[in-house]
């Protein structure tokens, strides 16, 4: 009984414990993981890991398969885009409500944040904290919309952007330095129509620029689409891990 009431904090421990080092970029699209020795490191049995690979997989973080293993799933380009369809409709919504119910304290707070967000967007070697910051910004603007299942929705909808986000290096010299603040200058406005057709444009630049970044990683999909491994050497033979070091690469504002 005691081993029973246990798994389930057991998996929900190595549950937290891998999606936080894929948010992190720790493990990054294509990397193998090895049950067994995730299961070793938490001192856990096969059930509760396996147990919190699942969950991750019908999260879409990680994927399966029989006799090839577990590797963080590498997204298609049709996933990318039924993503950001799904978060479009999320942030146009609660950017209409947002412009309806945000208070004159809440607005200005986001103006803050949304300037913090532009001030990092250049910075070279911030990706994570931008990436933290650029979350904590849309999560707010969802939190002021004062729906709290479309809060949750949108939440949901941020883990992948996050992922994506953490592949991305250098700033491009074509991004516009003011791109979260105008956002947010019209959502303050309490127009709801432009707030929800702003937000529907910034998302659509983030699915352009985040297609773009991701070339590499399809294309290694492709290549080992059929097949990945557990050994770190065949990895690196088939190249997985190399696209987030690529030099085309690059850092975008999204």
């Amino acid at each position: 009984m005691k081993h029973t009431s246990e798994t389930p904090s057991l998996a929900a421990e190595a549950y937290s414990v891998v999606r936080d080092r894929i948010v992190r970029g720790e493990l990054v699209l294509g990397q193998s993981i090895s049950r067994r020795k995730l299961a070793a490191e938490l001192g856990m049995s096969f059930l509760p890991v396996s147990e919190a690979l699942l969950r991750l997989e019908v999260e879409g973080l990680i994927e399966s398969r029989p006799r090839a293993g577990t590797r963080v799933r590498i997204p298609t380009s049709e996933d990318v885009r039924g993503h950001f369809i799904v978060r479009e409709a999320l942030e146009m919504q609660a950017a209409s409500l947002f412009a309806q119910t945000a208070s004159r304290s809440e607005r200005a707070e986001l103006r803050k944040l949304a300037a913090r967000v532009d001030a990092l967007a250049v910075q070279v070697d911030r990706t994570l904290f931008y990436a933290a910051l650029h979350h904590k910004l849309h999560r707010r603007i969802a939190e002021c919309a004062r729906c709290p299942m479309l809060s949750d929705a949108i939440e949901k909808t941020h883990v992948l952007a996050s992922i994506w986000l953490g592949l991305l290096r250098q700033p491009s010299p074509g991004d516009p330095t003011r791109r979260h603040q105008d956002l947010l200058d019209i959502l303050s406005k309490g127009e709801p129509k432009a707030a929800a057709e702003a937000m529907r444009e910034h998302v659509a630049v983030g699915m352009d620029r985040t297609l773009e970044v991701l070339k590499p990683y399809f294309k290694m999909r492709k290549d080992t689409g059929r097949t990945y491994f557990r050994s770190e050497k065949k990895q690196k033979l088939q190249g997985i891990g190399s696209a987030s070091g690529s030099s085309e690469v690059r850092y975008q504002n999204v």
